[in-house]
This record gives C-alpha cells, sequence and structure tokens, in this order.
C-alpha cells in the first residue's frame, strides 16, 4: 500500500515470549525494533533493540482497543515489512495491522506449548504468512506450519 522499510518488526509479551522473539532473531542481519508492554524488570531497550511499550490488553476489550491505537501508530510511523511475534495476545494488534498494510507475518508459536496451541496460536495461523512450531506434535493442528526446533 505504502513504501515500506526493510525493517523487522518484534511485537511480544515480555519475559519469556521476548527471549524466544530475541533469540530467534539473534544473527539476522535486517535492523530490527521491538513492541513489548513495560514490566518493572524489563530494561528500555531490550538487547539494545529500538523499543516501543504499548499496553498489555489482557483480554479486555477496552484495553484491546487502546493497543490497536498505539500499535496503528508504531507501524504507520515504522512501515516494517517483516512482524515477528511469538505471542501472547497483546500482539494481535500489530500483526493485523501489518497484514491489513502488507508486512509479512511471521510467528512462531511459544516453546511452552507442546501438545495443544495457544489461543494467540489459534488466531495467528489464520493471520500469518509464515508459522512455525517448536514442538512436532503441533503439526496435527496446524498442518501448514513447519517445525523449527526449540530456540531455547
Amino acid at each position: 500500500m505504502f513504501n515500506k522499510h526493510n525493517e523487522l518488526c518484534v511485537v511480544c509479551s515480555a519475559g519469556g515470549h521476548l527471549t524466544e522473539a530475541l533469540m530467534a532473531i539473534e544473527n539476522i542481519q535486517t535492523p530490527a525494533f521491538v513492541v513489548t508492554y513495560r514490566l518493572p524488570h524489563l530494561v528500555n531497550n531490550p538487547s539494545g533493540y529500538e523499543t516501543h511499550f504499548i499496553i498489555n490488553p489482557h483480554k479486555n476489550p477496552f484495553k484491546y482497543l487502546v493497543n490497536f491505537i498505539q500499535a496503528f501508530r508504531i507501524y504507520i510511523m515504522k512501515r516494517p515489512k517483516f512482524i515477528l511475534s511469538t505471542g501472547s495476545g497483546m500482539t494481535i494488534g500489530m500483526c493485523v495491522i501489518g497484514k491489513l498494510f502488507g508486512s509479512k507475518i511471521i510467528y512462531i508459536e511459544t516453546g511452552a506449548r507442546i501438545y495443544n496451541p495457544s489461543l494467540t496460536g489459534k488466531f495467528m495461523y489464520y493471520v500469518s504468512d509464515l508459522f512455525i512450531v517448536q514442538w512436532e506434535p503441533l503439526l496435527k493442528h496446524f498442518p501448514r506450519a513447519r517445525y523449527g526446533g526449540l530456540l531455547i
């Protein structure tokens, strides 16, 4: 729709999801930035990446609206070519906006899910251009997914 920068947006929850995502991109040479929510123990720039903070909606419809508006503002400002996510639900807004504006969406189902998919994974399976699972048993739930092995 409009010119996108050759940049990767890493959007995920703070904590384990962010750790997995940063491990997934540690050898990638593409410029990247992080979108997550603020936690007291999270430094401003995890692993030195430019970081943007948005609200964690945690199943609250009003907070999802705020999350979507914040994600839209960041998306328009940065215009990433790729969006990578490892979950959780706070990432949905950015990924849907990216999909609507032509970014390629890469979703990695969290390594904590071995046999049963996450709620975010069930949704992102239909939004993502590339869906990766870390455990082979999940392939029965996501037939077009790719098995990528464990990140951690």
